[in-house]
């Protein structure tokens, strides 16, 4: 979810338009899970004039999570789930973020300057909020509303990439786990991740809540109950179409066994 690293697969994020903030995919889904990609765009807006940013930094891991989109749209096929994207860079807004958290407009990320959020008005701010975060949280809202009528036993997971290596570090967690008070889902997945794969699964691993990465949790999973999962992929390991349908064909039958597991033991719940 942070860091940089250029994009170097043959991933290419899809063109959006002003108009469209927030895009649902299969909104017909059938799942009960409703998968969520906060970060899916690099997509800068023609009148933020790139936010002063050369061209390899509009594509490195600072403005999106490279593969999650990707990962995310062939679970959304094998689980036939609706997903919900954002179609604008982080950069632009962190739909992962509330308003009142300084990196929803992040003036600086890693060691990089920003130059278009340097002198953001609060004017700007509150224009931002209104054109991406708001639509976004809207969609998702009511997205979650759909699926919870139609499943007795909803999930929420939204979909990350992380880069291999942080600050000079080599990450050695390749699939993280995340969490915020609602471990129902975590702990189930964790338990039979090996079941599924060799790779190695961690809780709440390269982020956690302390880090501030739990909005989307928060406001749509411990608000309404649903049970709620992030999942954080190592970004080496989904460069590629052959690993992103590797990966996603893996999830799909972790995310499956999980849900299979707890429904015959998770009532369905209006509040925590």
């Amino acid at each position: 979810m942070k860091n940089h690293q250029s994009n170097t697969g043959p991933e290419v994020p899809i063109p959006q338009e002003r108009s469209e903030p927030a895009r649902l995919i299969n909104s017909q889904g059938s799942s009960p899970f409703l998968l969520v990609c906060e970060h899916a765009s690099c997509f800068i807006p023609p009148e933020f004039e790139s936010l002063g940013l050369p061209p390899e930094l509009r594509t490195a891991h600072i403005a999106w999570d490279p593969g999650a989109l990707a990962v995310a749209q062939r679970l959304s096929r094998t689980l036939d789930a609706r997903l919900v994207a954002a179609t604008v860079s982080r950069l632009v807004y962190d739909c992962n973020r509330p308003p009142t958290a300084q990196d929803a407009m992040p003036r600086k990320s890693e060691v990089y300057d920003i130059p278009g959020n340097l002198n953001l008005t609060q004017h700007g701010r509150e224009q931002r909020i209104q054109d991406y975060y708001e639509p976004f949280q809207a969609l998702l809202t009511e997205t979650l509303a759909t699926t919870k009528s139609t499943s007795s036993v909803p999930v929420m997971a939204t979909i990350h990439s992380f880069s291999p290596v942080y600050r000079e570090q080599q990450r050695t967690t390749e699939i993280g786990i995340l969490h915020d008070s609602d471990t129902r889902f975590a702990d189930t997945l964790l338990q039979l991740a090996p079941q599924h794969s060799p790779l190695k699964f961690r809780r709440n691993d390269p982020y956690g809540p302390a880090d501030g990465v739990t909005h989307t949790l928060q406001a749509h999973g411990l608000k309404t109950g649903v049970m709620n999962v992030m999942i954080e992929i190592r970004n080496d390991l989904i460069r590629t179409q052959v690993q992103q349908d590797a990966m996603a064909a893996m999830l799909a039958g972790l995310l499956l066994a999980t849900w299979k597991a707890l429904t015959t033991r998770v009532p369905r719940k209006e509040g925590i």
